[in-house]
């Protein structure tokens, strides 16, 4: 994100984002309206930012807006409007760097912005536009993650949003989602699925990722294709890294994360 765009942004929005309404809504209607208001002063604030950039980062933004969805979306959008860099920033490439594209959920977007501070340098780090979700939403969007540009590494994970897929089909679009990227010519970097707690309520269990990680193990090995074993790396870091009772992490433990998918990525590069 440029120096330019933040300051063009701020300016246009002197407050960044909508301050919220004072008093609580006396009905259901009146937080509607106040929602209704916030949500178009955001959406008209984004576009006044959006407006001027150059046409490669507008086509990006556009790209964003298909493919980010009614959670993420919004946050970014605020972000943007706040000069905040985030996970989906436009990258303008080196073009004496390699290209690398991050493919994953929640837990890699947490990550993506320590990599690129690891790899600074050494590679431009882009992320698939998208919380990647599952192997299903893979199989119907990999074409739009992947782009028109020529990646050398594609550092990818799918596992947590499976947890309750069939194994059996689970291995199965993990396979087709290998073989389409492996047509890229890219080399191919699995990261293993991190560890997840059980939770009755959110129809979770901890065994489920072990599952899928030894499902994947098996299959990456038949397809040559590189481990970044990031549940065993973070495993003995869970107490001080993860948050309670949830999937996702603190600011340490992205940039733990961040710091080992860095180092996986270089050493596939050299």
């Amino acid at each position: 994100m440029t120096t330019s765009f933040i300051l063009t942004c701020l300016l246009l929005s002197p407050l960044a984002v909508a301050p919220p309404a004072k008093g609580k809504p006396t009905n259901t209607a009146e937080a509607a309206a106040k929602k209704a208001a916030a949500d178009k002063l955001l959406d008209e604030q984004y576009a006044a930012c959006v407006s001027t950039l150059p046409p490669e980062q507008q086509a990006w933004e556009q790209v964003l807006q298909k493919n980010l969805g009614s959670f993420y979306l919004p946050i970014h959008k605020r972000q943007k409007v706040a000069g905040r860099s985030n996970a989906w920033d436009f990258v303008q490439d080196d073009p004496n760097l390699p290209r690398v594209l991050l493919i994953g959920d929640s837990v890699s977007r947490g990550y993506t912005q320590s990599v690129r501070k690891a790899l600074a340098g050494k590679a431009n780090v882009h992320r698939a536009p998208a919380n990647c979700g599952p192997t299903s939403l893979g199989l119907r969007k990999l074409d739009v993650w992947l782009g028109d540009g020529k990646w050398n590494v594609i550092h990818f994970n799918f596992g947590i949003h499976d947890r309750n897929t069939p194994l059996a089909d689970y291995s199965q679009r993990l396979e087709q989602l290998v073989e389409r990227m492996k047509k890229t010519g890219a080399k191919l970097v699995w990261a293993s699925t991190t560890p997840i707690p059980d939770d009755p309520a959110k129809k979770q269990t901890a065994a489920s990722i072990i599952e899928r990680n030894e499902a994947a193990a098996q299959l990456m090995q038949k397809h040559g294709v590189a481990t970044d074993d990031l549940f065993t790396a973070i495993t003995p870091h869970l107490e001080t890294m993860q948050n309670p009772n949830d999937v996702h992490f603190n600011a340490a433990g992205y940039e733990f994360l961040g710091q080992q998918v860095g180092k996986a990525i270089e050493d596939t590069l050299k």
